[in-house]
């Protein structure tokens, strides 16, 4: 198991972007949080084994059909443990 943070950068927010993420994240069984960010991106901490992450990864280089991402900023973190994958609103 592991855990990334992913920065999705573009047209991200005002697309479902969140919620698509935590249902693909559901499917794939990835445990984890996202948040819309004051700049307009999109922070996700997601967890699982590299074979879901990289499925996930691949997914949010696309996002839903709405989004338009420019940028995936993805870095490994400790492993962060969580019961079930969320939508944060800070």
């Amino acid at each position: 198991m592991q855990s990334l943070s992913i920065i999705v950068t573009g047209k991200v927010q005002g697309v479902w972007f969140r919620q698509s993420t935590k249902d693909k994240a559901l499917e794939l069984g990835i445990t984890g949080e996202v948040s819309n960010q004051p700049d307009g991106a999109v922070k996700i901490i997601a967890t699982g084994t590299k074979e879901q992450l990289s499925l996930f990864t691949d997914w949010c280089k696309q996002g839903p059909p709405k989004a338009n991402v420019t940028n995936l900023d993805v870095e490994e973190l400790t492993l962060q443990t969580f019961k079930s994958f969320t939508i944060e609103r800070y």
